[in-house]
């Protein structure tokens, strides 16, 4: 039996679940939940290499399609790698907690969220230190400083962390990117919501490189530094992806 067929034969018994045509989830997003939910608890680990496509076709009885639009969301997420010739092995880990926070298939959509945020919250912190004015700033270092407060008693919040965030696009002088923010306001706050609950329950260490990140952005913000700001900002929000799928990170 080749390593390929042992590791669909292991995969049999560890997710047992059939996928549900009936469902109001799409297929592919079931199966994105079901592969994610295995490399998250641990049965399959970083290295080891998926089943082939038609293996994972046979055994949940969906169209290679299917399986193709879940691995490829994997592999968007960071959490596998395909190698040509080789198949699709197991590249990132998250920390086995995020099973208690959140779905599977509602992470696959608040990481869906984060990659228009790194763009869009990118652009916001540029303009922001070109155009913001006085109260502006103000604003933004009140929104940085609640936030620094819960770090430090341990109380962080969605509510401080989204101020934060909305502070530095109302500061563009442009609507729209605030409005932009809201309208994807259920897929940001259930981001935050399970990132913050991590960083709660994670170490110390985790919860200041957050705050740290926050201050980098408000700096370069403050010295109008259009591109440090935009840099800065861009980095936290893949810092925060990071921490969420990289339980490396989650330290």
């Amino acid at each position: 039996m080749s390593a390929n067929l042992e590791l669909a034969k292991r995969v049999n018994v560890v997710i047992p679940l059939p996928l549900e045509p009936g469902q109001r989830i799409r297929l592919s997003d079931q199966l994105y939940r079901q592969i994610f939910d295995q490399i998250a608890s641990g049965s399959l680990n970083v290295g080891d290499q998926l089943p082939s496509e038609n293996d994972i076709s046979a055994r949940f009885g969906v169209s290679r399609p299917v399986v193709r639009e879940a691995l490829q969301r994997l592999r968007a997420d960071g959490l596998v790698t395909a190698q040509k010739g080789l198949g699709s092995f197991v590249s990132n880990q998250p920390a086995n907690r995020v099973q208690n926070f959140a779905g599977a298939e509602n992470v696959a959509s608040y990481l869906r969220c984060h990659e228009v945020r790194i763009a869009l919250e990118g652009d916001a912190a540029r303009l922001a230190a070109q155009r913001l004015t006085t109260e502006q700033m103000a604003a933004i270092d009140a929104a940085h400083a609640r936030f620094a407060e819960g770090v430090s008693n341990g109380l962080m919040s969605v509510e401080d962390d989204l101020a934060f965030h909305k502070a530095v696009a109302q500061a563009t002088g442009n609507d729209f990117y605030l409005s932009v923010l809201e309208s994807i306001h259920e897929a940001l706050s259930g981001f935050m919501r399970l990132t913050i609950s991590l960083t709660r329950t994670g170490s110390v260490r985790r919860a200041q490189k957050v705050l740290e990140e926050h201050s980098a952005i408000v700096e370069a913000i403050r010295t109008r530094d259009g591109e440090r700001a935009r840099v800065a900002m861009q980095f936290h929000l893949d810092q925060a992806r990071q921490r969420l799928i990289n339980r490396n990170q989650d330290r």
